[in-house]
């Protein structure tokens, strides 16, 4: 599995208008916690469908980008954020300890 830099708000308007699932990972580079939450997912990553796209957002070099997340799929910012996106909506907004590949498994089942 690989990740997509996620850098603009145009390609956040693209992920409002797939169809089917995507999943968006915002993380802080300044912040243990969330390097500890990103690698636990990577870890386990494997488990999700092979064609679902991956994003992930440094949200503090694109710190607009992150702000717009919050606005478009309607969540309250947090970081680590992991939100799995179903056709343009936001099923799906763990944070911190909480991320876990195996929750997002089952809102996918």
């Amino acid at each position: 599995m690989k990740w997509t830099l996620l850098e603009t708000t145009d390609q956040l308007t693209q992920i409002k208008q797939q169809e089917g699932y995507s999943l968006i990972f915002k993380h802080s580079t300044r912040c243990s916690i969330s390097m500890m939450a990103k690698k636990r997912f990577e870890l386990d990553w494997e488990n999700l469908p092979e064609n679902m796209p991956l994003y992930f957002l440094d949200l503090i070099q694109y710190r607009d980008v992150s702000n717009h997340v919050a606005q478009l799929f309607s969540v309250h910012h947090e970081s680590p954020q992991l939100l799995l996106i179903k056709n343009g909506e936001c099923i799906l907004d763990q944070s911190h300890g909480g991320i876990s590949v195996d929750e997002t498994i089952s809102e996918i089942s």
